[in-house]
């Protein structure tokens, strides 16, 4: 989502594989994610780039989608917030894309069954 919304290289192939869904889904940590850097780059932000978004909120600790996470690879703290929160979505991950530019992310993501 920064990337469309600075447009970065690889924004357009983003922005083609999200219109392709039928639901996109995120975890609520994307929105702070977001904002902190269109504040940073003096960027006003367009409220329409997240609104058919459905958010993950999950309502317990996430500490066994974390620990799954964690052991197929190493990934910063948001980076394992968002991967546990695609964990936590239940059913199988085989069933879910997994979309980022971060190569070490998507690495992880595919490790754990993701399309990616």
């Amino acid at each position: 989502m920064v990337a469309i919304a600075l447009g970065e290289p690889g924004a357009p192939a983003i922005a083609r594989r999200i219109r392709a869904f039928d639901t996109l889904v995120a975890a609520n940590l994307l929105e702070a994610e977001v904002r902190s850097v269109l504040a940073r780059e003096d960027v006003r932000p367009d409220r329409n780039r997240v609104a058919g978004l459905r958010w993950i909120l999950p309502d317990r600790p996430l500490s066994p989608e974390i620990a799954t996470v964690t052991a197929v690879g190493y990934v910063r703290g948001a980076d394992l917030w968002h991967l546990a929160c695609a964990l936590y979505l239940g059913g199988a991950p085989d069933e879910l894309t997994f979309l980022t530019l971060d190569e070490r992310q998507r690495a992880v993501a595919k490790a754990l069954g993701f399309k990616t």
